[in-house]
């Protein structure tokens, strides 16, 4: 028997929508996702700014994917993931929206739809 280590997703999924959905406008914003490959570039993305975690942190086998809007490249969520071959199988390290987006902290969100796009990413990637 092999020992298994246990974890919870605490994530909030707000809405299923085709990309991104703006609260106020209920305008649809297009997305895309990259593959960040430089921990200079992730360093600015902190627990203490409201980011869940130091994504620099994050270990070297452990690939982070950022959701970003289309029209001016902001980054609207991150998702770090460990793919495992042999399971056939994703583990998803971390999973944050961005601050402006998190209405459990701040009462209100810019734009919908962060979490369930981070899942997607996790099972596509």
């Amino acid at each position: 028997m092999t020992n298994v280590q246990k974890g919870c997703v605490n994530i909030w999924i707000d809405e299923v929508v085709p990309c991104l959905k703006d609260s106020e406008t209920g305008e649809i914003k297009e997305t895309f996702v990259f593959k960040v490959e430089s921990k200079a570039c992730i360093k600015t993305f902190t627990e203490k700014n409201g980011w869940g975690i130091d994504w620099e942190t994050i270990p070297k086998d452990v690939k982070i994917y950022a959701l970003v809007l289309k029209d001016d490249n902001q980054i609207q969520g991150l998702v770090g993931i460990k793919k495992d071959d042999v399971m056939k199988a994703a583990y998803l390290h971390w999973a944050c929206t961005a601050p402006w987006n998190n209405k459990h902290v701040l009462g209100t969100q810019k734009y919908s739809g962060v979490g369930g796009h981070l899942f997607a990413i996790a099972v596509d990637g």
